[in-house]
């Protein structure tokens, strides 16, 4: 018999939950080709070192690296040093940097393993002395970090530049320098405040349609040097409005956590690939639904993924930048990790009421490998919650 747990609600009450005992989704193995899937990966904290968790940093490399090769395993690329495995949240650059290193050489191990690393401006401490010059060497050093192991760029959206830019021109002048830079094509990553406060007015803004025209101007005029563009603003509709003025060739990789099966679907005319944190969490459903792209099986894709879109709203609620905790918690119930742990202390930015809901979610949507792991593990949650 599946397992029944006692759950608490949001009403303060407990309510008996029975798992469904569906079985978890196994996808087809080999590439996808149809569509780029990215997963925007997490990272796995040394539970037991002998740090300030507040403070420092300390990762357990083995299961870390392990949950890459369970991606890469689906046919799925990562991408690694991203905001899912918090940066810019108790994730610092030199841990980043080793990470990234291991991850490449680890990428290189695996036949058609695709890797691309995010390269930002966080080693700059916050303050009004920093410049424009300032980030222009920060993104200068880690990009040739990247390139300098043989790893592709992710140019991810700087808090520093956000907070010396005096308008638009100051972006495409840091931008223009930067891409004029690099090796290979890159993917320039917007993030929206919703994810990041501090990012709030990036491209010179607050106002979206000034900013997306400022974006839409470097894109054009460095195309060559761009891949494509990840959107995380959680507005569709904004979306598919951009991906439609691209030069030919530069991909929109949808970050869209709230509708992605409807952009990475496409109009019949232009579709976005992705670049996702819920992929994280939903990666053996992902894999399958674009397997099923792959051979033309619009209805299966969609039929995977519904039950996802649920629980992906659910993980990325409001506050939204708290997101990587139902990432981690997921990774813990299906047991990719030893504990739930995370860098900062951030498993405590969610509720035992939020992660309860998401294990629902996830037994709902078939994502639970393990059943009865998933359930012996939730109830070590509960009882550290005072839960019996």
């Amino acid at each position: 018999m599946p397992p029944t747990l006692r759950l608490p609600r949001a009403d303060g009450t407990l309510a008996s939950y029975t798992l469904s005992g569906r079985a978890a989704i196994t996808p087809p193995t080999g590439p996808i080709t149809s569509r780029i899937g990215m997963a925007a990966v997490h990272v796995v904290a040394d539970s037991v070192a002998a740090i300030n968790p507040t403070l420092d940093v300390a990762l357990d490399w083995d299961a870390t690296l392990r949950y890459r090769h369970y991606v890469w395993s689906l046919g799925l690329a990562v991408a690694e040093a991203m905001d899912t495995s918090q940066r810019g949240m108790g994730f610092d650059w030199p841990t980043a940097r080793e990470l990234i290193r291991r991850s490449v050489a680890e990428a290189r191990t695996v036949r058609g393993a695709v890797l691309a690393s995010g390269a930002g401006t966080d080693q700059l401490a916050p303050g009004a002395s920093v410049t424009l010059a300032d980030v222009e060497a920060a993104y200068e050093e880690q990009c040739s970090f990247i390139e300098g192991v043989g790893g592709r760029i992710i140019l991810m959206a700087s808090r520093a530049l956000a907070a010396c830019a005096r308008g638009p021109e100051d972006y495409e002048k840091v931008y223009a320098r930067i891409l004029a830079q690099v090796s290979e094509p890159v993917i320039i990553h917007w993030l929206g405040d919703m994810f990041d406060p501090a990012l709030a007015g990036y491209w010179g803004s607050l106002d979206l349609d000034r900013a997306t025209e400022t974006l839409l101007g470097i894109v054009h005029e460095y195309a060559a040097r761009i891949d494509g563009v990840k959107i995380s603003l959680l507005d569709q509709r904004r979306e598919i409005a951009m991906r439609a003025r691209f030069p030919k060739g530069v991909r929109m990789y949808t970050g869209d956590d709230f509708d992605y099966p409807t952009t990475i679907r496409g109009d019949g005319q232009r579709a976005s690939d992705a670049l996702l944190g819920i992929f994280d969490v939903i990666a053996p459903a992902a894999s399958a639904a674009l397997h099923a792209l792959d051979a033309g099986d619009v209805a299966r894709f969609e039929a995977i993924l519904a039950p996802t879109l649920t629980l992906s709203r659910h993980v990325f609620g409001a506050p939204t930048r708290f997101y990587k905790t139902g990432v981690v918690f997921a990774a813990y119930l299906n047991g990719h990790q030893a504990h739930f742990r995370m860098v900062g202390g951030l498993e405590s930015a969610r509720s035992v009421v939020h992660v309860s809901e998401q294990l629902v979610l996830m037994d709902r949507a078939g994502l639970l490998r393990d059943p009865d792991l998933a359930a012996e593990r939730m109830r070590r949650v509960l009882a550290l919650a005072g839960v019996d």
